[in-house]
């Protein structure tokens, strides 16, 4: 009779096994690779427990369950890490808002916890993962350039907007926005919130919302609904990639909805290639 697999959590000891799994897709797993860099895997330091499936020498798979859930395991260890995941997460019950992460990974896990935790507020079960190693391809605008703390008030409702308008509900429904705003301030005074205003007026904005030794992320692309359709996004990231590549890491990714043509045509343009395949479900 065949087991179950099983997850536990993991501590300080497996940061090394938690490091060489993440390493074999640095893109895919920017986001966790980076907060381990940062402070390990201590759940105290990590602010929520990340589960891992296999040994302390040698682990197949790893989830953080905190206010996203997110998966990732190795190739063909998938189905085994949504059972054992999935049997944590339903003891725990749902804490999060979103399952976001490679699509091999969230699509068992979600298979499995749908009965017990949906019915979802929205899937996105195909969202190309898309990355750029080089200088873009078209030219950057120049007036987009990072955002200074005096400017927070100013790009506050264009990130208000830009979250709507991607996620279906705004930021402020949850304790009036305090978490969404002290994010953005974050981001900003890391020098990870790049726009471009003029006159007051947010025309572009993106953040790089993710960072590891090896890559970046780029999250929150947004132009100004009257500015839209004159080729200020695909000039506006191609100006982010150029400043994540010379400051923050030599890998810049994102991740875009597939349904979303426009954007994926100005990715494109920048020269961005798809890498992988994301999967986001949101509560």
């Amino acid at each position: 009779m065949l087991s179950t697999p099983t997850a536990r959590v993991l501590d300080d000891a497996d940061e090394p096994a938690v490091t060489r799994l993440l390493a074999t897709d640095p893109v895919a797993t920017c986001w966790l690779a980076g907060r381990v860099e940062q402070v390990g895997v201590a759940p105290v330091s990590l602010g929520a427990p990340l589960w891992g499936m296999g040994s302390r020498d040698s682990l197949d798979a790893v989830c953080l369950a905190g206010a996203n859930l997110i998966p990732f395991a190795r190739p063909g260890a998938e189905q085994a890490a949504a059972a054992a995941f999935a049997e944590r997460a339903r003891r725990a019950g749902r804490r999060c808002s979103t399952i976001v992460g490679p699509a091999a990974a969230v699509g068992p896990l979600w298979e499995l916890l749908e009965p017990s935790w949906g019915p979802a507020r929205d899937l996105r079960p195909r969202q190309p993962l898309l990355a750029i190693d080089g200088p873009p391809a078209v030219a950057p605008e120049p007036r987009v350039r990072p955002v200074r703390p005096a400017e927070l008030e100013t790009l506050l409702p264009a990130s208000i907007a830009m979250f709507t308008e991607e996620v279906g509900v705004s930021p402020l429904r949850s304790d009036g926005g305090a978490a969404y705003r002290a994010r953005v301030a974050d981001l900003v005074r890391a020098g990870q919130s790049l726009a471009w205003i003029e006159d007051g007026e947010v025309l572009f904005k993106a953040e790089i919302g993710a960072v590891s030794r090896a890559a970046c992320q780029v999250q929150g692309v947004w132009v100004a609904p009257g500015h839209r359709g004159r080729g200020i996004g695909t000039a506006g990231t191609a100006a982010v990639v150029e400043y994540a590549r010379a400051t923050i890491a030599p890998v810049v990714s994102l991740y875009v909805n597939d349904f979303n043509a426009a954007a994926r045509a100005s990715y494109a343009k920048v020269g961005f290639r798809e890498v992988g395949t994301y999967s986001s479900v949101l509560f």
